[in-house]
Parts: C-alpha cells; sequence; structure tokens
C-alpha cells in the first residue's frame, strides 16, 4: 500500500470532545478516516492536541461536532463504552503513523481481538522484530488511535499493565470493559 500523505496539500480535519467513563476523548476525522482520537481532551492537553493537528495538516482542525466524517466513530466509541460494540468498523487515516509504528499498530489492529491481550515481545515477534519488546512500545505509546486500535491490549510478560498514553488508571479500565481485568469494586 503506498501512502504519499506527505504529498498532499493541506487538508480539512473536523473535530468534536467526546464525553466518556474514562474522560474527554478528542475525536478528529479527515475525509479519509478517523485521524485522532486523543485522552484528557481540555484545556492545555486539547490545545497540543489540536496545534499537533494543524502542524500535521498545514491548516487549523474545525470544531464540527456534527460532522459526517465523525458520526460513525462517535456511535462506535460510544457503543464501545456500553459495552455493545467489540469490533471498530471504520475507515482510518494512518498518517500521523510512519514506519515501525504504524506496521505495530496495524498488526496489533490485526491479531489481537476485544478481550485478549499480548505481550510487547509477543507483538514484536509478530511484526518480525523477535528481541523489539522496547521498539513495540514506544510504537504503542506513539498511537494516534488509541482505544480504536487498542494499544490497551499490550501489557508486560510479567503480567505487568505497562504504560498508557491514556494513564494507567484508564488502561485498567479499558481492561476491565472487555473483561481482562476484574471490574473495580468502587
Amino acid at each position: 500500500m503506498r501512502d504519499d500523505s506527505r504529498d498532499l496539500p493541506a487538508r480539512r480535519a473536523d473535530w468534536t470532545v467526546l464525553d466518556t467513563p474514562v474522560g474527554p476523548l478528542l475525536l478528529a476525522a479527515t475525509d479519509r478516516g478517523l485521524l485522532l482520537v486523543a485522552f484528557h481532551a481540555r484545556g492545555a492537553a486539547l490545545r497540543r492536541a489540536l496545534a499537533r493537528l494543524a502542524d500535521h495538516l498545514g491548516t487549523a482542525p474545525v470544531e464540527t461536532p456534527r460532522a459526517p466524517s465523525l458520526a460513525a466513530p462517535r456511535e462506535q466509541l460510544a457503543g464501545y463504552f456500553a459495552g455493545r460494540t467489540r469490533d471498530f468498523r471504520l475507515d482510518l487515516d494512518w498518517s500521523l503513523a510512519e514506519g515501525f509504528t504504524r506496521e505495530a499498530l496495524r498488526q496489533l489492529a490485526a491479531s489481537v481481538p476485544y478481550g485478549s491481550v499480548t505481550g510487547y515481545g509477543e507483538l514484536a515477534r509478530r511484526c518480525g522484530r523477535p528481541g523489539g519488546a522496547q521498539a513495540v512500545g514506544l510504537a504503542m505509546g506513539a498511537n494516534p488511535l488509541p482505544v480504536v486500535v487498542p494499544c490497551h491490549r499490550v501489557v508486560e510478560s510479567d503480567g505487568g499493565l505497562g504504560g498508557f498514553s491514556g494513564g494507567l488508571e484508564t488502561k485498567r479500565h479499558l481492561l476491565a470493559l472487555e473483561g481482562v481485568l476484574p471490574a473495580p469494586l468502587f
């Protein structure tokens, strides 16, 4: 698959903030598909995410909560958090991920289904990089599409949770939602 996104002129991205049980998520989409999901989408975190998008696109993204490009992502993410959606069926704009990061994220999305986990080392092996657990960790940390591309399903080989861009409490919540961890008592 050829990706010539860097050769294209500035594109429009629509964005909105979706309130979820793990806090506000920024959703941004282009005509190609969902481009960015960002946690903690308020205040400085929201401004940083929007600045990243503007830098990438060459133009400021437009707050358009009812944009057609955001309808399916909003609906499917709401369904996920309500326990109705197990598989996301969305067009994705992968232009914020390059090289090994993109490769590892695509492998993750294709091979680690809802309600399961894999280790950093195992995902590295699936990508043809045995011994590349640290590179996978860096790729997961750079994931522009968390939740939809489920980096929360990648854990340490000793059973530890590892890191997560949304914070470990968010990772625990997502894994509990999928039945991998017990739900918190309170």
